[in-house]
């Protein structure tokens, strides 16, 4: 699967990212928010959205509103595949996707469409990022993926 391509035994090296060496930092980031509203959209309608490192998903919780009536609210989360916790020896809270959920693959062509780049490069430009991120975890180095 794809996402053993993220379980990373040696460091990222530079020719392992040609596609983000050739891109700018603004048509990386261009490409991200196509994702983030991607996902954003898929959440909405109820499903969950696994991109290789991880999935994202709504998921129950409990919260406590006036005078101590508890109400069930979704709340978006981002759940680090487990053999990517396993593999990295990540500390994570346990999160359960409800099962009735159904879980869907980031649309490259979709986002492509939405952004203006080719599929290729949205595809590419993702892959490299997200090896980027696992190279991070796996030196160790703290990392923020911020998506809005």
């Amino acid at each position: 699967t794809k996402m053993q391509n993220y379980l990373l035994s040696s460091s990222v090296g530079p020719e392992e990212l040609p596609t983000l060496k050739e891109l700018s930092t603004s048509e990386i980031w261009k490409i991200w928010s196509g994702a983030s509203r991607y996902v954003q959209k898929q959440l909405l309608q109820k499903r969950a959205v696994e991109i290789g490192v991880g999935t994202f998903a709504l998921v129950p919780v409990q919260a406590t509103v006036e005078e101590g009536k508890v109400l069930t609210v979704e709340r978006p989360v981002f759940i680090v595949n487990k053999h990517l916790r396993a593999f990295y020896n990540l500390e994570c809270d346990e999160t359960k996707i409800p099962d009735e959920t159904p879980v869907v693959q980031l649309d490259f062509g979709e986002i492509a469409a939405d952004t203006h780049f080719r599929r290729e490069i949205v595809d590419l430009c993702i892959h490299e990022t997200l090896l980027c991120f696992s190279g991070a975890l796996r030196d160790n180095k703290e990392v923020e993926f911020s998506f809005k």
